[in-house]
C-alpha cells in the first residue's frame, strides 16, 4: 500500500466515480450537508424542485446566521419558511440567534473522516476535525443531499509543514495570513491545502479552525488538518470524544506541492483595503487612525478569540473615537464568555454587542463611517462588502483588533507592553465547556407532511431553457482581474432579505461595478435575447453565492469569457445553464469591448464535441469591423450534459421520474436523528 497524506486517505474512502489524479473530475459520497439562510433558501426551493422526499445525508443542517436583521417582514418570512422546509426535507434547524454555521457545526455535528459540502465558501472550516469540508453552489449541496455524488476535479494536495511554537502577540490570524501574503487570492486554486508537523502541538482544533476558514481566501478547495490528540481534546470539551477519530499522514507520504512556515518566525500581520491577499505587517501600518473594531465572525470564533480580546482591554476603556464591536458566535459562547470573565471585560471596556451571527462580515449592519478604516477579525474585506462604498476594511487578529481599539490607531499588541506594561495574557483551555443545545430543532422522523410557509417575498424558482445553438448578443460589460461575488451580485442588509426573490435581487447584478448593468440588461434581454460579459483571471472569487450566477442568468446571461475562474463560481455557472469560456490567447481580451456583438454558431454540438467555440465580434466603434477569436472550455462530460439541459434541475427531473424519486427515498435512514447530537 502506498503512503496517503491525511487528504488521500478521506477521498480514497469516499470515491465513488473518477480517479485520484489530479485534474481528473472525480465523484465522493457526502456524509454530511451546511446551509445557510443567505444561500439555503435557494437550495430548499431547489430541494422542492426536484421532488425531494428526505436527506440522504447521515446529517444536514440549515443555520439561520447571516440575515438576522428584521427591518421588515422579508427575514423573518425566510426564517419560517426555512424551519418549514427543514422539517419536512429532514435537516436540522439552527434557530436566528443561536450562532455562526461554521463554528456551531464543528461544535456539535462535525466528526473526523467525513466529508460535508456546505453552501458557504467557508466550509472548508470544518477540516479543522480531519474533515474533507468542501464550500460549494446551493445546486450541487442539494444534490448531495439528494444523495448524489459531489463531482470536483481532484486537486493537487499541497503539503505545508509547520514547526515551531507562535510567539507572544501572535496567533492563528496571523498564520493564515502568512500563507495570503505569500500566495494572494488565487495562489490555492485547484489544491487542497494540507497542514502537518510538529507546530500542530500547538495549535488548538479552534486556532486550526481560523486556519482552515480562511484557506477559502486562496482560493483553495479546502483545507485539511489530520486528527490527532488535540481533535480529540476539542471533542472531549463538547462532550462528544466518542465521536473521535484518529487520522494521520503516512510517514513518507508525498505532496505535490510543498511550503513551511516556521511558527516562532511570524509577527502580527493584516491584510489592507480591498483583498484578503494585500498582506503586510502590522507595523507597516501602525498609526492610522480608526474608527472601527469587530472582533467576531467565522474566522475568528473560539472561545479564546474572545477572551485574549477581553484580557486586553480588562480594566480599560475603547478610545473614544472608536465603536467597539462583539459579534459573539454562538450562544453556547456567550455563557462560556460570561463564565470564564471574558464578556465582562468586554462590556466594561465599552464593547457593543450584537448578535450571535455572521452581521458586519456580510455587510447585515455595522457599516463603518464614510471614508474611515475599520479593523476586523473577519475573512473578507472586499470593496463595500461593509455596506459602506468608501470602506477602509483591514483584517487582522483579536490581538491587533483589541490593541488598537483601545488606542485608536493601528497597534502592534507588541507595543503594548510598553504602553500599558502588559505581558502577553495566556488562555487555558477549560475541559469541558458549557453545552448549549436548546436552539437545535431537530427534524421529524416523517415531514412528508409538513406544509411550507410562503411569504410573499419567496418566488419560486423559474425554468431555465436549455442552451442556445446560435445567437447574436452583445458585451454588456467587460471586467478586469479577481472580480469578486460580492462585485457580481453584492450581499448587504438592502440586498439579502431579497435571496429568495430572484425577480428583485437581480436588480442588483454587477451594481458594485456599473449600477446601469440592470437596465441595460432589460434592453438587451428584449432586443437580442441575452448577453455576455468578460474578464480577466480568477473571475467571481469570494463566497459560493450562487446568486452571482443565478441572477445575471436571470436577466439574459447566456455565457462568461474569462481568462480563468474562481472554482465555485466556475460550477455554479455550469449548474445554471451558463457557458464558461476561456480564452486560447489572453491576448484576444483586448479584442472585445464592451458594446460589441458577439455571434456563436452551432453552439451546442461544438460544446458536445469539445470543439473550440467560434466567436465572432462585430466591434461597436468600427462599423463593419469584424475579429473572430477561438475559446474553449473546461467541463467534464457529465456537465456538458447539465449545460445542454439548461442546468442541473433540469438535469436532475429529466434523470429522475418520480417512480426513481421514491425509490431514491425509500431507503433513507430511520433511526432517531436526536441521537446525532451530544
Amino acid at each position: 500500500m502506498p503512503a496517503l497524506n491525511v487528504t488521500q486517505k478521506l477521498i480514497k474512502e469516499h470515491l465513488l466515480e473518477g480517479e485520484m489524479t489530479p485534474g481528473k473530475e472525480i465523484g465522493i459520497k457526502i456524509d454530511q450537508a451546511l446551509l445557510q439562510d443567505a444561500t439555503g433558501t435557494l437550495v430548499q426551493l431547489e430541494l422542492e424542485a426536484m421532488n425531494l422526499k428526505k436527506a440522504k445525508t447521515e446529517v444536514a443542517v440549515q443555520y439561520v446566521d447571516h440575515n438576522l436583521l428584521q427591518t421588515d417582514f422579508k427575514n423573518a418570512d425566510d426564517h419560517a419558511f426555512l424551519l418549514s422546509a427543514s422539517q419536512k426535507f429532514g435537516l436540522w434547524y439552527s434557530r436566528p440567534g443561536n450562532g455562526v454555521s461554521h463554528p456551531v457545526h464543528m461544535e456539535r455535528f462535525g466528526k473526523p473522516g467525513k466529508t460535508m459540502v456546505g453552501s458557504d465558501s467557508h466550509t472548508p472550516a470544518a477540516g479543522s476535525l480531519g474533515m474533507l469540508a468542501i464550500g460549494t453552489g446551493g445546486l450541487d449541496v442539494a444534490a448531495a443531499i439528494a444523495g448524489q455524488p459531489y463531482f470536483v476535479k481532484m486537486p493537487k494536495v499541497m503539503g505545508v509543514k509547520l514547526t515551531g511554537k507562535l510567539p507572544a502577540w501572535v496567533s492563528a490570524k496571523d498564520v493564515i495570513l502568512e500563507m495570503l501574503r505569500r500566495y494572494d487570492v488565487k495562489g490555492g486554486v485547484g489544491k487542497i491545502i494540507e497542514y502537518y508537523g510538529d507546530g500542530l502541538d500547538n495549535l488548538s482544533a479552534m486556532d486550526r479552525h481560523v486556519i482552515a476558514n480562511m484557506g477559502a481566501e486562496l482560493g483553495a478547495t479546502t483545507t485539511v488538518f489530520p486528527s490527532d490528540e488535540e481533535t480529540r481534546r476539542f471533542l472531549k470539551q463538547q462532550g462528544r470524544e466518542e465521536d473521535w477519530r484518529e487520522i494521520l499522514p503516512d510517514e513518507g507520504c508525498e505532496y505535490e506541492e510543498h511550503d513551511e512556515i516556521v511558527l516562532d518566525d511570524l509577527v502580527p500581520l493584516i491584510a489592507k483595503p480591498t483583498s484578503p491577499g494585500n498582506v503586510v505587517p502590522v507595523s507597516e501600518v501602525a498609526g492610522k487612525e480608526i474608527s472601527q473594531v469587530v472582533i467576531g465572525s467565522s474566522a475568528n470564533p473560539g472561545l479564546r478569540d474572545f477572551w485574549i480580546a477581553g484580557a486586553i482591554v480588562k480594566g480599560k476603556s475603547a478610545h473614544n473615537n472608536v465603536s467597539f464591536d462583539i459579534n459573539p458566535t454562538s450562544r453556547q459562547i456567550i455563557q462560556n464568555m460570561i463564565e470564564n470573565g471574558a464578556f465582562g471585560n468586554l462590556i466594561t471596556a465599552g464593547a457593543r454587542y450584537h448578535q450571535s451571527g455572521c452581521m458586519g462580515c456580510i455587510g447585515m449592519g455595522q457599516a463603518p463611517a464614510s471614508n474611515t478604516i475599520s479593523l476586523r477579525t473577519m475573512p473578507r474585506n472586499f470593496p463595500s462588502r461593509s455596506g459602506t462604498e468608501d470602506d477602509q476594511v483591514y483584517l487582522c487578529s483579536p490581538e491587533t483588533a483589541a490593541a488598537s481599539a483601545l488606542t485608536g490607531k493601528i497597534t502592534d499588541p507588541r507595543d503594548l507592553e510598553k504602553l500599558y506594561d502588559m505581558t502577553y495574557p495566556q488562555f487555558e483551555e477549560p475541559e469541558l465547556q458549557i453545552i448549549h443545545t436548546d436552539m437545535l430543532v431537530a427534524p421529524p422522523e416523517d415531514g412528508s407532511q409538513v406544509t411550507l410557509k410562503r411569504g410573499p417575498n419567496i418566488k419560486t424558482l423559474p425554468e431555465i431553457e436549455p442552451l442556445k445553438d446560435n445567437c447574436e448578443v452583445p458585451v454588456l460589460l467587460k471586467m478586469g482581474d479577481n472580480i469578486s461575488t460580492d462585485e457580481i451580485l453584492r450581499a448587504g442588509a438592502e440586498v439579502l432579505p431579497f435571496r429568495s426573490n430572484l425577480p428583485e435581487i437581480s436588480k442588483f447584478s454587477y451594481s458594485v461595478i456599473d449600477n446601469t448593468f440592470y437596465d441595460r440588461a432589460q434592453k438587451t434581454e428584449q432586443e437580442y435575447g441575452g448577453h455576455i460579459v468578460v474578464a480577466k483571471d480568477n473571475y467571481a472569487q469570494g463566497s459560493s453565492r450562487e446568486h452571482a450566477a443565478l441572477a445575471p442568468k436571470y436577466l439574459g446571461q447566456i455565457a462568461v469569457i474569462a481568462n480563468s475562474y474562481a472554482r465555485i463560481a466556475w460550477q455554479n455557472l455550469v449548474n445554471f445553464g451558463i457557458l464558461p469560456l476561456e480564452f486560447i490567447d489572453i491576448k484576444d481580451f483586448d479584442k472585445i469591448e464592451q458594446g460589441d456583438i458577439v455571434k456563436f454558431s452551432n453552439l451546442r454540438e461544438d460544446v458536445k464535441n469539445r470543439k473550440n467555440i467560434r466567436v465572432k465580434i462585430e466591434k461597436k466603434n468600427s462599423p463593419g469591423t469584424t475579429e473572430v477569436i477561438e475559446t474553449k472550455h473546461s467541463m467534464s462530460d457529465r456537465q456538458i450534459q447539465i449545460l445542454l439541459k439548461g442546468g442541473i434541475i433540469n438535469e436532475f427531473k429529466a434523470r429522475l421520474t418520480n417512480e426513481e424519486v421514491d425509490a431514491v427515498n425509500k431507503n433513507t435512514v430511520t433511526d432517531n436523528e436526536r441521537s446525532q447530537i451530544k
